[in-house]
């Protein structure tokens, strides 16, 4: 599997080890931004973090974390990030890795709150021994995991009533999306493609629970029924080619140069029914592969595709 693939793999999967991509532009740009609720008091507690006071110095270590901060209106408080946080375009330009955290690089920052995808390094207990606090948002495995996120982070960071304004908003337009959708007797089938060495995603995800919602199946699940590989297999072109997908999703546009174009070049895809039909999707890498409230343009971009197919 290649460092790619496995880092988006473990954004979404904790039991897959590795790390998440990038981001580019979306639903966020209308999201609140600036000062903090109202109803805002502390001390707060979430889980097993405490803070006393608001955090006016937050690191932020996931890519979706970042956005869901920046979109509550906590974007002022972040004072460094990861390097593959680059959503909102004013974020603060991110050395730190999330991917591998150090607990030195990040203590050097003196911050009063951190917020992590996951404990690699066990980072958690490096950074509590040095009493800073942790807020580890784990890859999300369902949209419920998306919205809790948001609310918990609004509770942290004091904008409580601007965070429940945006889960609850989220939620609304994915539901107006999916009800929307044509109503069908036979399910549409995809293929998801993470890379070009045909690595992709099954049911059980996250992204492919967004597609289940949609209403399409995945030719891919055949290949982890039992979630060996954590929900994210690699097809042998045999059994692509077999169950002839009805769309190509393709989530490495950015990383890998690939195209509809590209795809109809490779050998023996001209047969396919998406390729003949023209239904191969160009996805934004970056907001295939987050579980913050760009979700949304996920959501939308699957619904257009499948609403251009006559029911």
């Amino acid at each position: 599997m290649s460092r790619r693939t496995r880092m988006l793999a473990t954004a979404f999967a904790a039991a897959v080890a590795v790390a998440l991509g990038a981001c580019a532009g979306g639903s966020g740009d209308d999201e609140p931004a600036g000062q903090p609720s109202e109803n805002a008091t502390y001390p707060v507690t979430v889980g097993t973090v405490t803070l006393d006071q608001r955090p006016e110095k937050i690191v932020a270590l996931s890519p979706s974390a970042t956005e869901i901060l920046f979109a509550i209106g906590a974007g002022s408080q972040v004072t460094a990030v990861d390097d593959n946080s680059n959503y909102p375009p004013d974020v603060p330009k991110g050395e730190l890795s999330g991917f591998n955290p150090n607990a030195e690089a990040i203590a050097a920052e003196a911050p009063d709150l951190v917020v992590i995808s996951n404990d690699t390094n066990k980072i958690v207990e490096q950074l509590t021994r040095l009493q800073i606090p942790v807020y580890v948002a784990s890859a999300a495995t369902t949209l419920d995991d998306t919205y809790r996120q948001i609310r918990e982070l609004g509770t942290l960071t004091g904008h409580p009533d601007a965070a429940d304004d945006l889960a609850t908003r989220v939620a609304d337009d994915i539901a107006k999306l999916v009800k929307d959708v044509p109503q069908r007797s036979e399910k549409l089938t995809y293929y998801y493609e993470l890379d070009p060495t045909y690595y992709t995603v099954t049911s059980k995800t996250f992204i492919g629970s967004l597609f289940t919602l949609v209403g399409l199946e995945n030719v891919a699940d055949p290949a982890d029924p039992d979630g060996a590989n954590g929900g994210y297999p690699q097809l042998g072109l045999e059994a692509l080619f077999s169950a002839d997908p009805d769309f190509v999703f393709l989530a490495d546009v950015k990383c890998c140069q690939q195209s509809a174009e590209t795809v109809k070049a490779r050998p023996g895809w001209a047969d396919l029914t998406a390729v003949k039909n023209n239904q191969i999707v160009a996805l934004d890498d970056d907001i295939a592969s987050r579980w913050g409230p760009r979700v949304v343009d996920l959501v939308r971009a699957i619904v257009d595709a499948v609403s251009k197919v006559p029911a």
